[in-house]
């Protein structure tokens, strides 16, 4: 089956690029120029034409792609036209009409090219989190992975291991025969050489996750001591509604904002108190939990707040940054918030809030300060390496009666490793990684 999909994003734009791959490219070009191919891999200009009718639908750049040096690896056509809606979906319905030809599915280009080994797992999802890319230090991290810092990283890994289990599978083979004591000696000290290195690459507080999916940060405090309006302020715009009735925020609005080049996901949460409005109360749990789950809590509260401290005992005071909105009042602060130190602040009058993004940046940059030796960017990732260490502390407890039983340990630990870069079967996790691809890619 051919498949083809405008690989451009949507909407009107100077150019427009419509991607075809499949045993059919070459008839699709043939029926829409009425021409030979064009030579490959050259911009080649020609008329595009109804298949039907032969009238003119545009004039554009074709580039043929014979496979299997193409980015699918199989046949494949780019068609650079005018970024009309009309001009697109003229085309698109054009090509509709030819034989075993369809619509690509989300990231069904890039999925072929790994099926193809064009490309491995890592790299697949690379590219997908480079078209996502916000800021800087995603892009940065995309083009790494890409790049294949992790991949050589996992397969290195993968190769030791390997090596391991073939000596130990000529053990149970041959039983009769004696494996010389220095690889006996090698095999522990190799497992353990790896294990080291893999609990060393999860000792990295989650940075390669946070920086693509974003610095998780919560707003947290009593009712009407400013939230809302600390939220709208980092926004730019109105996300949250701010009004003087205690309780109005009472589910969680998240918004994606960019600080110093780090992306961050900051979250608006219910006013704590002690209610007995069902509702809101499912709100302060709400808000609660997301306090735990965050890198960073700005806790607010205003200078007579008194009903929130009862919860800072529950909250990691580490990990959060104290202020005192409504400075603007002139009003003294109760002694119970003085032995956090706040810092005053007045969203109002914008008095101080320098000093707060001062704070929050030191603590990005106190995140993200091991950014160069991220590699495991997906929970994933993580997974599969936690699972591998669980294996080859599994294979440290066998002695030498159990090598059955060991040399299994070991092919377990190769096979997460393995499924990380797509050298095993994967096929559960495709699904999951190429819906997330734009249509085209």
């Amino acid at each position: 089956m051919t498949i083809y999909a405008l690989s451009s994003g949507p909407g009107l734009s100077g150019v427009a690029v419509i991607r075809i791959s499949g045993s059919e490219t070459e008839k699709v070009i043939l029926f829409l120029t009425k021409q030979n191919l064009p030579i490959p891999r050259v911009a080649t200009l020609r008329k595009i034409l109804n298949i039907d009718s032969k009238e003119l639908i545009d004039e554009g750049i074709i580039i043929w792609f014979p496979g299997p040096n193409s980015y699918t690896g199989e046949n494949m056509a780019e068609l650079h036209v005018h970024g009309s809606k009309a001009v697109i979906q003229s085309i698109l319905d054009n090509i509709s009409k030819i034989k075993n030809c369809r619509l690509a599915e989300p990231g069904e280009f890039t999925k072929i090219a790994f099926q193809n080994e064009k490309i491995n797992l890592l790299k697949a999802e690379a590219i997908g989190d480079l078209i996502a890319s916000e800021t800087e230090i995603q892009r940065r991290q995309a083009l790494k992975i890409m790049g294949g810092k992790s991949s050589d990283k996992f397969n290195s890994w993968r190769k030791i291991l390997l090596k391991i289990l073939s000596n130990l599978e000529a053990k149970i083979d041959f039983p009769d025969e004696d494996l010389p004591t220095d690889i006996l000696k090698n095999i522990k000290k190799n497992t353990e050489a790896v294990k080291f290195e893999i609990k060393k690459i999860l000792d990295d507080s989650k940075v390669g996750e946070r920086i693509r999916e974003g610095f998780k940060i919560a707003i947290l405090g009593p009712v009407n001591a400013g939230k809302s309006s600390l939220l709208n302020y980092f926004s730019n715009r109105e996300v949250a509604i701010v009004s003087e009735i205690a309780g109005t925020t009472r589910d969680i609005i998240e918004v994606h904002l960019t600080i110093e080049g780090f992306p961050v996901v900051m979250s608006d949460t219910a006013g704590i108190r002690n209610s007995k409005n069902e509702i809101e109360k499912k709100g302060i749990k709400l808000a609660l939990k997301r306090a735990e789950d965050a890198d960073l809590n700005i806790l607010v509260f205003e200078p007579k707040s008194v009903d929130f401290i009862d919860f800072l005992q529950d909250l990691n005071l580490k990990k959060s940054i104290f202020v005192i909105n409504k400075s603007d009042l002139g009003l003294k602060k109760s002694k119970e918030l003085d032995k956090y130190q706040p810092l005053e602040i007045s969203i109002k009058n914008e008095s101080n809030i320098e000093r707060l993004i001062e704070k929050i940046k030191k603590k990005l940059i106190d995140k993200f300060v091991s950014v160069e030796d991220t590699i495991i960017t997906r929970e994933r990732h993580r997974q599969h390496l936690e699972q591998c260490v669980i294996h080859l502390d599994e294979f440290k407890k066998k002695n030498e009666k159990d090598y059955d039983k060991a040399a299994e340990d070991l092919r377990l630990a190769t096979r997460h490793l393995g499924m990380l870069v797509g050298k095993v079967d994967v096929e559960e996790v495709l699904g999951s990684i190429f819906k997330d691809f734009c249509i085209g890619k």
